[in-house]
């Protein structure tokens, strides 16, 4: 029905098949919903005498924009202060992951994925800094193709300007 309605044969040799295409890559690119917290994190925490920054950066994000179903993708750096408790360094651009697999808007994916590691490992404070460009602002609307969108979730130690900072000094976001 939607090839129909941009004005497209379905029946058109190119088309056969786009409909069960399409529904198979919506379908991968929203997997975030079938995948569990729980089974990402797999018993990878750690008792660690560790009590200073630890950080992933430049996590590739790529998600589906829920008000157009437009892609916007991104970088993403997130940071924690331990508590006696790390995790396994995979696992935080795999919950980046399953979250930007889902529809999304990026004020509520930086959220989401703070409040996660707050949840799981209860640190000291979390920092997740994302940058992006949205399809939907270049591709229709305002139709600016160089504009970047930064969003950030600070939580516990990382409320306090001085550490807020420092994280993002290391990653580079208070570049020119």
């Amino acid at each position: 029905m939607l090839l129909q309605c941009v004005g497209e044969d379905p029946d058109g040799e190119g088309l056969l098949t786009t409909p069960s295409r399409y529904a198979k890559a919506l379908l991968f690119l929203t997997e975030g919903y079938q995948i569990k917290l729980t089974d990402i994190i797999n018993n990878a925490l750690f008792h660690e005498e560790h009590h200073e920054m630890i950080i992933v950066k430049d996590i590739e994000i790529y998600s589906l924009c829920e008000h157009h179903l437009i892609p916007f993708t991104g970088k993403m750096h997130i940071g924690y202060i331990p508590s006696d408790i790390i995790i396994g360094l995979s696992k935080l651009p795999r919950i980046a992951e399953m979250f930007s697999r889902r529809l999304q808007i990026q004020e509520r994916l930086t959220k989401e994925v703070a409040g996660a590691i707050m949840q799981s490992l209860t640190p000291q404070g979390v920092v997740v800094i994302m940058e992006s460009s949205h399809l939907c602002m270049a591709m229709r609307g305002v139709q600016k193709t160089g504009t970047t969108t930064i969003t950030c979730c600070a939580l516990g130690s990382f409320e306090e300007p001085k550490v807020r900072n420092e994280f993002m000094s290391l990653v580079g976001v208070n570049r020119t």
